[in-house]
């Protein structure tokens, strides 16, 4: 999509660092982070949100999970860590495409919200 941020991000005509890419997915540091580690896990792919995914998405979502927990490892997240997908206005998305944060280096709390 033409419009979206993350589709520029990924085409690189917002050119932002990357703190890993593969095949599927990007990840940027969040620019308002929410704990010592926020990392923003996004897919090559435009979805624009988890409840746009269809079954052929499966692997894509798995890819992207996968990527997720090899970020944790690089960044020394043993301890542990917590993974969110925002879904709707509801559920606090504010850019309409899929990604998941990544947050760690401290703990955290739950209920989350």
């Amino acid at each position: 999509m033409s419009d979206c941020l993350f589709c520029k991000m990924v085409a690189g005509t917002i050119p932002v660092p990357f703190v890993y890419q593969d095949d599927h997915a990007i990840a940027i540091a969040d620019i308002h982070p929410q704990a010592p580690t926020h990392i923003l896990v996004i897919p090559k792919k435009h979805l624009a949100s988890i409840a746009h995914a269809e079954a052929e998405d499966g692997t894509l979502l798995g890819q992207l999970l996968a990527a997720a927990a090899e970020i944790a490892k690089q960044k020394g997240l043993a301890q542990g860590y917590r993974i969110v997908i925002n879904t709707g206005p509801d559920g606090g998305q504010t850019v309409e495409h899929l990604h998941i944060h990544l947050l760690g280096g401290r703990p955290v709390l739950w209920p989350p919200g």
